[in-house]
């Protein structure tokens, strides 16, 4: 996978690109846009640029192989959420005492470290800033450079400020990937050490094409769908699991409607009481959460009369119906009170329950 096979950000490409051909890389490189804009990707495809055996050139600029030695062990944490599976396993598996030392980290080559949030919390902590800070300033083994990829900005203070020594005196052998879906959320020093490059979003047209392609499973509304919903992400887009939304939209439009319309709230109920505890019902709870929040702003966009901006439009006329009782103030305070929904799950509240004083709060009297 070249460079060239990158889906959008061309320019952005081009000049990451044109820094490795003038040897002008920066030794902190924050890498910003929404989740499956494909920072991950791209930190991936320029730590095997800078470390190819073969160097080749297309378009006059530096690219890589993807078949070489570094390339292909480099290639194989391409699947994060695999590997990030397969860390905390391992960890897992080890005795509690040991279980408490280790962090999770993902290696598939001895110079390339790929830093995830480590659980439960899912921040990064300052025992995995101390592992970069205790290889980053031996010269690389394998490669030409050390690379370190943080793939997420949620840094524990200690953390974000041990990473901080580490900017000030970096080695020149050595490059730092921050990957974050907002570089506001990096400490000022840690963003004024480093060169911020954004993915913005790509055109929804250009989602449809591309999903013509790699999803071609999908009939063109289905893409159409899919293409609004992952807001000009093409990662998300590619792996967004459409069968699922589908049922979480439905739950979500029988609690909207519950809410807005009805007076027997025994299909309400039985949705709400599908949401039970454990970790695959606080998935299914976050995913039915994010479809709320979803429909609740294509509710806003109707009752604003900018149809245009409507993604679920594929349900548009069933939401026309729907916002005729839906005014702004009711809109707020429904966007509120899924705020108050969330807290009780970090409070470990019965979800269904949860879900059941939501609808019945937001009835419209």
């Amino acid at each position: 996978m070249p460079f060239s096979d990158f889906h959008g950000n061309p320019e952005v490409i081009h000049r990451l690109r044109d820094m490795l051909a003038r040897e002008h890389f920066p030794h902190a490189m924050i890498l910003a846009g929404p989740t499956g804009s494909g920072k991950y990707t791209l930190a991936l495809m320029l730590a095997q640029a800078m470390n190819c055996v073969e160097k080749p050139i297309t378009d006059g600029l530096p690219d890589f192989c993807g078949h070489c030695s570094n390339c292909t062990r480099i290639a194989q944490a391409a699947d994060l959420d695999t590997r990030f599976a397969e860390a905390v396993e391992a960890r897992e598996n080890l005795r509690e005492a040991d279980k408490r030392e280790t962090r999770i980290f993902v290696q598939t080559h001895p110079d390339v470290l790929i830093i995830p949030p480590d659980p439960p919390q899912m921040t990064i902590k300052v025992d995995q800033v101390r592992r970069v800070i205790e290889t980053i300033y031996y010269r690389p083994g394998e490669a030409r450079e050390r690379v370190y990829i943080f793939t997420d900005s949620s840094f524990m203070k200690e953390a974000a400020n041990s990473l901080l020594k580490v900017l000030e005196e970096p080695p020149e052998f050595a490059t730092i990937f921050l990957l974050t879906e907002n570089a506001g959320e990096l400490l000022p020093t840690i963003r004024s050490r480093s060169m911020t490059f954004t993915l913005g979003a790509l055109a929804t047209e250009d989602i449809e094409r591309y999903l013509a392609q790699h999803r071609p499973e999908w009939n063109a509304k289905q893409r159409a769908l899919v293409a609004k919903l992952s807001e000009g992400a093409v990662g998300r887009a590619r792996n967004f699991d459409l069968a699922a939304y589908t049922v979480a939209r439905q739950n979500a439009l029988t609690i909207l409607t519950s809410a807005l319309r009805a007076s027997d709230h025994s299909e309400l109920f039985r949705v709400t009481e599908t949401y039970r505890p454990g970790a695959d019902g606080r998935f299914k709870t976050e995913a039915l959460l994010r479809t709320l929040y979803a429909l609740l702003q294509d509710l806003l966009a109707l009752n604003a009369q900018v149809p245009q901006l409507v993604r679920n439009t594929d349900i548009q006329g069933e939401l026309q119906k729907l916002s005729q009782g839906a005014d702004f103030e009711w809109i707020a305070y429904a966007a509120d009170r899924l705020a108050e929904v969330e807290r009780g799950m970090r409070r470990n509240l019965l979800r269904s329950l949860s879900l059941d004083a939501f609808a019945t709060a937001m009835e419209k009297i």
